[in-house]
Order: structure tokens, then sequence, then C-alpha cells
């Protein structure tokens, strides 16, 4: 089988998203969801304003209480206790709106955020259906699927963290700094004046974060994709004894996570600590600040008492707390961008190209193939096939032979369109394959490959994945012409059985026999057959030449075969070597000429 590009571990985009594209990006997801963002601010604001409120209403309290305490006690007036109570429970509602509001703000949050992850996840699923299939030949499987389940989780949660608290921290900051102002202006200055170190530290560290957080994403990315391969090989590791080998580069791919995760936590974890530091400080000037002016005489203490203090005292503390979460929040927020620009890289690799706008449907198809000056090769660096020439008749039985790399599977592809020739023309009845859509095309093809695919799912299902709409005697009839019949009654539940994935509980000849049972119930005008009884014992493989012999009547066939022997009946035989085709001709010619087929065919027979 000739081999696509080399995998590698990143996927090479010449656009990869940068930090600002993939905000950009996000923002723009979440405007299907302007509803719930409106609401969620909404309830922000609410928060917001009945927190603010409250030191207000408490300040206001604390100063009646000390009226009580300054006066005599003839002195006392009952309405003073009033006030008291009045302030404490408009105190106690603004806190309990401020709870509800925070709540409310928090569900719509959580519901903003997994839809948006939801939406991205079927986005890049949607989009992995329409990639040409060399993207999937040359990345490695585990690092897709590492990027669409553990990174969209790592997005969502940065999503999560990072909405409601972004948004209600920088207006807590604002509506504390007017309130402050208000109350006194030269302690609202002091508090101003000592607020950027908090902005300059948080900046710094978050700055050198994303790149952290990106680069331990890649990694994670490649250590998904070498358990993939592991555990999708681990009958293959352990024939060969190589447990101990996979396991040290394991212990290497783990110890450079290891060491690029500490990193980025290490730095990002720096910013709350650092941050509130300087919020302490600030906290302790506001004290000092207003301590001075109550202690010296100045006209100030006639305008500033303990209660304004003690509010200030609570603003200054709801004024510092944002900075602490925002500078978490922007440290997740890292991580989250870096995830969620591993996804958009996925998302914004180049779709198959699409069918023309007047792309005709292959109907009714006789089964006439034409190769005209075909050239395709996987890398510029390494010619494939060039300039191949050849004329299929409808019915006629190609068999295709050569050794390993010659081009056979390069074939298939090109004749099911997973790939589309870089020059020249293949036709199918006179109409060139690249003016019909491929869904017609490839439905005109019956397939039997080398390497089963079987679903999760009973045995009925994956037969009748051949044939929309099948029914049950359709489905026993292609099982019994394919020899699957007769296993597939001593499963444990018969055509309802489940098989496991990829077929587990399946032996790999019964797999292949229930791969050729989906042919068998489609009976397509075409078929390629790329070593379809390789796995099949020789009683069974020749129960099933008879079938395929019935099945290939009047359609045209193409056969990838290692084993000469079963392509001696073929109309056609086509030897390949390096992407060329150098003989052809019937079974009996080839071997008569003496040249490499005969060779292929004397070396399999040699004693």
């Amino acid at each position: 089988m000739s081999k696509a590009t080399p995998r590698t571990s990143n996927i090479q985009n010449p656009q990869t998203p940068n930090r600002r594209s993939t905000f950009l990006r996000v923002l723009k997801q979440l405007k299907r969801y302007k509803f719930m963002l409106v609401l969620t601010i909404l309830f922000a604001l609410v928060s917001v304003a009945c927190t603010l409120a409250v030191p207000i209403f408490f300040g206001r309290a604390v100063d009646l209480v000390g009226e009580i305490i300054a006066a005599p006690a003839s002195g006392i007036n009952q309405s003073t206790f009033s006030a008291i109570f009045t302030e404490f429970a408009v105190t106690g509602g603004l806190i309990a709106l401020a709870c509800l509001s925070q709540w409310l703000t928090g569900v719509l949050n959580n519901r903003i955020a997994y839809n948006t992850v939801r939406d991205i996840r079927d986005e890049a699923f949607s989009h992995l259906q329409k990639l040409p299939l060399k993207f999937i030949d040359s990345h490695p499987v585990g690092d897709i699927v590492g990027r669409m389940i553990a990174d969209v989780d790592q997005f969502c949660d940065g999503l999560l963290m990072g909405f409601t608290q972004l948004f209600t921290g920088v207006l807590t900051i604002l509506g504390t700094l007017v309130i402050m102002l208000v109350i006194n202006w030269i302690i609202a200055l002091v508090v101003v004046v000592v607020t950027p170190l908090s902005l300059f530290v948080a900046k710094f560290i978050a700055s050198r974060t994303y790149s952290l957080f990106k680069r331990a994403s890649q990694i994670r990315g490649e250590q998904t994709a070498f358990i993939d391969e592991m555990v999708g090989n681990l009958k293959v590791v352990k024939a060969f004894s190589h447990e101990d080998e996979n396991l040290e580069k394991f212990d290497g791919v783990n110890e450079r996570l290891e060491k690029a995760s500490l990193k980025s936590i290490f730095y990002s974890s720096l910013v709350n600590p650092s941050t509130r530091f300087i919020n302490s400080i600030v906290y302790a000037l506001v004290i000092l600040t207003g301590a001075l002016m109550l202690a010296f005489a100045t006209p100030l203490p006639m305008v500033f008492t303990v209660g304004k203090l003690t509010g200030l005292l609570s603003y200054a503390n709801q004024y510092t707390k944002p900075f602490n979460e925002i500078s978490g929040v922007v440290a997740e927020l890292q991580n989250a961008l870096a995830c969620a620009g591993r996804i958009y890289e996925v998302i914004d690799e180049p779709c198959e190209a699409p069918d023309p706008s007047n792309a005709q449907e292959l109907e009714e198809v006789k089964g006439d193939v034409q190769f005209d000056g075909v050239s395709f090769s996987y890398s510029p660096e390494k010619k494939l096939i060039e300039d191949l020439n050849l004329q299929v008749n409808a019915g006629q039985r190609i068999a295709i032979v050569g050794p390993t790399g010659c081009g056979k599977t390069t074939l298939i592809n090109l004749l099911m369109r997973f790939y589309d020739p870089q020059k020249g023309e293949i036709r199918v009845d006179g109409v060139p394959a690249l003016d019909v859509t491929r869904k017609s095309l490839r439905s005109n093809y019956g397939m039997v490959l080398q390497e089963t695919w079987l679903k999760n799912c009973t045995v009925r299902e994956n037969i009748a994945m051949g044939k929309a709409g099948a029914t049950e005697e359709e489905i026993v009839a292609a099982a019994k012409a394919a020899h699957a019949h007769n296993f597939i009654k001593q499963l444990k539940g018969g055509y309802n059985a489940v098989i496991a994935e990829d077929g587990g509980n399946l032996s790999q000849g019964q797999k292949q026999l229930l791969c050729i049972a989906r042919i068998m119930l489609a009976l397509p005008p075409m078929l390629i057959l790329d070593e379809a009884t390789s796995s099949i014992d020789t009683r069974t493989e020749r129960r099933i030449q008879d079938a395929f012999a019935t099945l290939m009547l009047g359609r045209t066939s193409f056969i990838v075969a290692h084993r000469l022997s079963t392509i001696q009946e073929a109309d056609l035989i086509l030897v390949m070597k390096d992407g060329a085709i150098i003989e052809r001709g019937k079974h009996e010619e080839l071997l008569a000429k003496g040249g490499f087929y005969a060779e292929l065919y004397n070396s399999q027979f040699a004693v």
C-alpha cells in the first residue's frame, strides 16, 4: 500500500490563529446567545449594585449605633432604634437580592458556556467530515481526538470561570471607585495611585502564560496520540515485547508534559499572591489615611465619620478583590484561548474541494472506466503515478498486482476520489469524475478493503450499511452469500448481537465476512476488492471466490491481490511497479512473457 505523507504531531496551518483573533472568534460565537448574554449582564448589574449598596446602609447603621453610644441614657430616642432596624433590614434584603442575582448569573453563564462548547464541537466534527482524506492520513488521530475532547473541555472551564467574574469584576471596580470618590476623594486618589501596580503585575505574568499553556496543550495532544496508537496496536506491542520501549517513550512525553504544565501553572499561580500583596497595601493605606483624617484636627472629621470610614474599608476590599479574581481569570483565559486556538486550527483546515454547482449525478452506470494521462503523488519530492493510461470496459475484471508501495492502493484511492489526480483525467462512462458528485460516484462502487471497519452496533445494522432500507430477508440473503450466516447464528443474539468497538469480539476473518456481506447486499455496478479475502481461511476463501465470481458477472471489478492464485480468471491483469503499469494481459499471456509477473508468480510457488 502506498503510504501518505508521514504523520506529524502538530497541524500545520499557514494562518494559525493568534490570541487576539481567537478571542474575537469566541466573541463571535457568543453572539448567537445574545438574549442570555443580555440577561446575564442585567443580573450581574443587579448583583454588583446590591453589593455596592450594602456598605452604605451598613455604614449608616454604624453611625446610628455611635449616636446611641455617645448620647446619655436619658437622651436615647426610640426612633433611632427603629432607624437602625430599618438599615439592617434593607442591608439583609440587598444581600439576599445580590445572592439571587449571582445564582441566576451563574446559571445563565453555564448555559452560554456549555452551549458554545457544544457548537464548537459540532462545528469541528462537521468540518472533519469535509476534510480531504490526506488530512487524516498525515496527522495523528489521537491528536485530533485530543483537540476535540480535552482541549474543548479546557476551553469550557476557562469560559465558565472567566465570563462572569471578568464582567462583574470590572463593574465592581468602576462602581466602588465612583462611590469612594463621592465619599472621600482623597482616599479614592490613594487607591487609584496604587492600583496600576496590580495591573502591571497581572499583565506581565499573563503575557508569558499564553505560550506556556499552548505548549502544554500541544504536548498533551502528542501524548493522546501516542496512547491512542499504543492501545490500538497493543497486540503487536506485546508480540514484539516492546512494552519497556513504549513505557520509556511515554515517560519521556509525560515528563515533558509535566515540566510544561508545572511551568505554566507556576507563572499563572504567581498572579494571585502578587496582586493580593499589592491589594493589602491598598487596604492598609486606606486605613492609615482615614485614621489620620479622623485623628487630626481638621475640618474633615466634621464630614468624615467612623461609619463612612467603615464603608470605605468595605469598598476598598470590594475594589481590590476583583483584581485578585480577574488576575486568576486572565491566567485561566490564557489556557482557554490556547486550547481554543488548537481547535480553530482544525476548523480552519481547507475543506475538500466542493462538487461543481453543475455536477452530474451518476445514474444507470454501465462501468466503463478510463484513465487518461493521470499523474499523482502524495508529496512533490517523491513521484508515484505518472502519465497513467488505462481503458476498462464495462463488466471486465481487472486485477492489479505488484510489490508493496507500487501504487495499487493509490489507484483505488483515485477511483473513489479519496484523492484527485494532479494531472490527467479519470472518466466513468465517458463522464469526467471531477464533473460528477462524489456521493453518486462512490455509491456506484462497492468496496471491500483489507482493513475492516465495523460500527459498535448490531450485526444487522453493520450489514445494512450497504443498502438503506434493506429488509430482513435481504440482509440474511447477503450474509448467506458471503458465508457469514452460520457464524452469525452462533453468536449470542444472532443478527441482534452487538459488535464491540471495531469488531473486537470477532476474529479478523469474521469481520471481513461481514464487510463482504455489505457488498453482497448493495450489489453496485462496480466493485473494488482490496485483498478482500486476505484474513479468511482457505476453505472459506474458495466459497467466497465462487460468490464473488457470481457477484462480478456483468460488473466492472478492480481486484488488488498479493496472492496471485486468486486472480487467474481475471480478464486483464495490470502489473505495477514504481507507479507505472509495466505489464498488462491475461494470466497465461503474462506467464508466457517471462517478465516481472512471471517472476512474482513463480516466487509464490517456488519450492
